[in-house]
């Protein structure tokens, strides 16, 4: 049970490195199609990305949960409070930061009117606590069943409650009209056009299945130990949850955006299946080359370098160089961000997709020296 599994620490590093990359384009309108979310059903390489995130958070749970429920009830409610709330109250802080924008030439406070309230960050903290909430009490066995009986309530609201002839669609999702009444239009994401939540309050519910399944992946593993049973067996495991997942998906499409069950299962397949080909090559075949010491500082300050790569772009934009004027004469402005992409990165290809990579692949280096001087100083950022 005391093993160290270093593969968790490169599956956990690599979901955030993914993470920031697929965040940080040169430019929005030049990507690479497995780069991008699926317009609605389906799902794309970028799709997986969160959700294997929160199969992660659920991997790192089943080390921690033990050791608080030795220390007592008292202390292990107050640190699933305490993180939930830091983590949420972060997100907060993100999608408001840097609280200040310009506006005709002068910098003006932003103010809460129309900040959004969910995110990334708060789907990871609601995820979090209602998850470790249901372990606690629930303990493995009651805890898959209840994942099992959200994924089936979920889709049965969202069959009952949904409106028009689809409630699969943006239209007829019946979880837009919840947030709409609990938050206001707004503070919810418009990216579709509409005020409509990717992160919101009724898709949260499915979500946190992800990670009780990665709470029970993660149990396993420790449970049995290194060795070949283990790794055919969740070989097994995520093979039978794609096809599930695959199957379900003719009745309730596969949906990043609405976090359909069937996208629950079919992401947790994939899942297990990556995880159980790092545990092979680096737990059986000792495999530790430059990928997996590349991810690995990642997954050390997961948390940290992720609010970082949020919030240095929105905080350098109020940096404004001058840049060329727009076709109706008006002063343009870069960030330093922005006059990377322009001046160095967009300049070398032709193909601007191959530009707007470089430029997403340059962050990622960049925030991947931050993490690696962090872990060369051993300095983690605990939450």
């Amino acid at each position: 049970m005391n093993q160290r599994f270093y593969s968790l620490d490169v599956f956990r590093g690599a979901t955030v490195a993914l993470m920031i990359l697929v965040n940080n384009p040169g430019s929005w309108s030049h990507i690479y199609t497995p780069l991008e979310h699926a317009p609605w059903h389906g799902c794309t390489p970028t799709d997986v990305v969160f959700p294997f995130f929160l199969f992660a958070t659920g991997n790192a749970m089943s080390f921690v949960i033990p050791r608080l429920e030795a220390a007592g009830t008292n202390v292990l409610l107050k640190k699933i409070f305490k993180r939930s709330i830091i983590i949420f109250a972060i997100g907060i802080f993100l999608n408001w930061s840097p609280f200040l924008l310009w506006h005709d030439n002068n910098l003006n406070f932003k103010s809460w009117d129309n900040i959004r309230i969910f995110g990334v960050l708060q789907r990871i903290a609601l995820c979090y606590f209602f998850a470790s909430i249901i372990i606690y009490y629930f303990k493995t066995k009651g805890a898959f069943v209840m994942a099992a009986l959200l994924l089936l309530a979920y889709w049965m609201l969202c069959f009952l409650l949904g409106t028009g002839s689809d409630p699969y669609s943006l239209e007829g999702f019946w979880g837009t009209h919840i947030d709409r009444i609990f938050l206001g239009n707004n503070h919810i994401y418009k990216g579709e056009g509409v005020a409509f939540d990717p992160e919101g309050l009724a898709s949260t519910m499915p979500a946190i299945v992800n990670v009780i399944f990665g709470y029970i992946i993660g149990q396993y593993i420790q449970l049995k130990g290194k060795t070949f049973e283990m790794i055919s067996n969740l070989f097994v495991a995520g093979s039978v949850l794609i096809l599930a997942g695959l199957c379900w998906d003719a009745v309730f499409p596969i949906n990043k955006k609405i976090w359909s069950s069937s996208f629950v299962i079919y992401t947790t397949g994939l899942s297990i299946i990556i995880l159980a080909i790092m545990l092979h090559l680096i737990e059986l075949q000792k495999y530790k080359g430059i990928l997996s010491h590349f991810f690995d500082v990642f997954g050390k300050n997961p948390l940290f370098i992720f609010v970082l790569s949020g919030f240095l772009p929105r905080l350098l934009a109020l940096i404004r160089i001058p840049g060329q004027q727009d076709i109706n004469g008006r002063a343009v402005f870069l960030t330093p961000f922005s006059w990377l992409y322009e001046h160095i990165c967009k300049p070398v290809f032709s193909n601007l997709n191959n530009g707007s990579l470089l430029y997403a692949l340059c962050l990622l280096l960049f925030y991947w020296l931050i993490v690696y001087l962090l872990d060369k100083r051993r300095i983690y950022v605990r939450v």
